[in-house]
């Protein structure tokens, strides 16, 4: 469960936790275009949630390669394909999501990724088609220096995508933390979020990954967190 990326908080959910949705990555939802993914996305149907995005990890100037990614997302039914776009991708992307009419939410990572400020991901995006956009890992902005409600007000109207975790320090090697015991001030943060345009089908995905073995109460204390802020 901590590695799994679960969004869309609503007061009760199928699984006790409260979310009617998850963001699958390639390691739980392999890339490919047959059956076995048709079946897992019936499957979480059938749980009641949806698949709120999926993380494929890099796009490249290879096209085939991309087009391969936006079938799976196609037939994942996602509308948001999360990833690391190489600087020479964004010709192929251009045309794909016009094509498929799909978005893509560039994912920051630790200090020293190219996308590591939101600044990075705001120049890469410069005169692109508007669904090529922002998946704001807020923990990791938060690790590079960013405060999390100006990270969400930089990237208004370009944000499709948030992975919602807390450190306690803004660096490199920072302790993850239960949401709102870090650097977020989640009352803020989901008033900037409601300012920002985030569409109504983005991704707003929890993550807790510090208690691998047994993270279930600390989940319940994020969800806690964020319920009471968006009331």
């Amino acid at each position: 469960m901590s590695s799994v990326t679960t969004s869309k908080l609503i007061p009760y959910g199928v699984n006790g936790l409260g979310f009617d949705a998850v963001e699958f990555f390639s390691g739980m939802l392999p890339i490919a275009v047959n059956d076995s993914v048709a079946l897992m996305r019936d499957k979480v149907r059938d749980l009641g949630l949806a698949i709120s995005a999926a993380f494929v990890r890099g796009f490249t100037k290879d096209a085939a390669a991309n087009r391969q990614l936006f079938e799976y997302g196609k037939l994942s039914g996602v509308p948001t394909l999360v990833g690391d776009p190489d600087p020479d991708s964004f010709e192929s992307l251009d045309s794909l999501v016009r094509e498929f009419d799909m978005r893509v939410a560039i994912h920051n990572h630790v200090p020293g990724h190219r996308y590591n400020k939101a600044i990075d991901v705001l120049r890469a995006i410069e005169k692109r088609d508007e669904r090529i956009g922002a998946c704001a890992d807020i923990g990791h902005f938060i690790r590079s220096g960013e405060r999390p409600v100006e990270v969400i007000r930089l990237l208004a109207g370009r944000l499709y995508g948030i992975h919602l975790k807390d450190f306690a320090e803004m660096q490199g090697n920072a302790k993850g933390v239960v949401l709102g015991k870090g650097h977020i001030d989640v009352p803020a943060f989901f008033e900037a979020l409601g300012q920002a345009k985030f569409p109504a089908n983005g991704a707003l995905s929890l993550e807790y990954e510090e208690t691998p073995a047994d993270p279930l109460d600390a989940i319940r204390e994020c969800v806690a967190a964020a319920r009471a802020a968006m009331h």
